[in-house]
């Protein structure tokens, strides 16, 4: 209950620096919507705690504001984001980051990072996407070691079922808003993903790779 009570308040936001204590991962900063020096204000009450702190969806501009009040602080500029106080010790389950597409980077990037700075393994396979399935086959045996899945994909979405069907571990599924008209800004390849045929896909929402990491660091611990 102490854990649960513990936040500071700020007015505009209510920081809450031990989350990880009782949940096993941070409170992170969504940065879109916000003021740089409400971000700022929030980063330095969650930089209190045992960490890691994340603010996500950070802009440049945002970004340099953070380095220069924290310079621990790292920017991942595709990821967008900002990470500081990451955890050093790596869990033996490695996580793998798939993607369908070079487009995919962005959030794969989210994904892998967000995991990384909680103490995940990660091993990154990019641009295996169905249209060259033979791309994915030639690392078949590399993803027996996965003990979980990240896989990003846009377009049709039906890479999350492939790697389903080749892995016996939990896959996380992150649908992408990267397609033509019909993929509606990712509620296509959304739609795929939560009617696939393979038993061991679960979904985030769009374009949520921190969440992905987030889900993909439980279950690796």
């Amino acid at each position: 209950m102490k854990s649960v009570r513990t936040f500071e308040d700020l007015g505009f936001a209510k920081g809450e620096p031990h989350r990880i204590t009782r949940q096993g991962f941070p409170e992170a900063i969504f940065c879109p919507g916000k003021k740089t020096e409400h971000i700022l204000s929030i980063f330095g009450v969650l930089a209190q705690g045992p960490g890691p702190v994340l603010a996500t969806r950070a802009t440049p501009q945002v970004a340099r504001a953070l380095l220069k009040h924290y310079p621990k602080a790292r920017y991942y500029p595709e990821a967008r984001l900002v990470v500081m106080n990451p955890k050093k010790v790596r869990m033996k389950t490695k996580v793998f980051v798939l993607t369908a597409g070079t487009a995919d980077l962005p959030v794969a990037e989210e994904a892998a990072i967000t995991a990384e700075a909680l103490g995940c393994r990660i091993e990154r396979l990019f641009d295996v996407g169905v249209a060259g399935i033979h791309r994915l086959l030639k690392f078949r045996k590399r993803l027996k070691e996965a003990g979980v899945a990240i896989v990003c994909a846009g377009m049709d979405g039906a890479l999350p079922s492939v790697v389903g069907g080749l892995v016996s571990c939990p896959v996380v599924a992150v649908p992408t808003s990267i397609g033509y008209g019909a993929h509606f800004k990712g509620l296509a390849p959304l739609l795929t993903m939560l009617n696939s045929c393979a038993a061991n896909v679960s979904v985030v929402n769009i374009d949520n790779g921190f969440g992905a990491g987030v889900i993909a660091s439980l279950i690796a611990k």
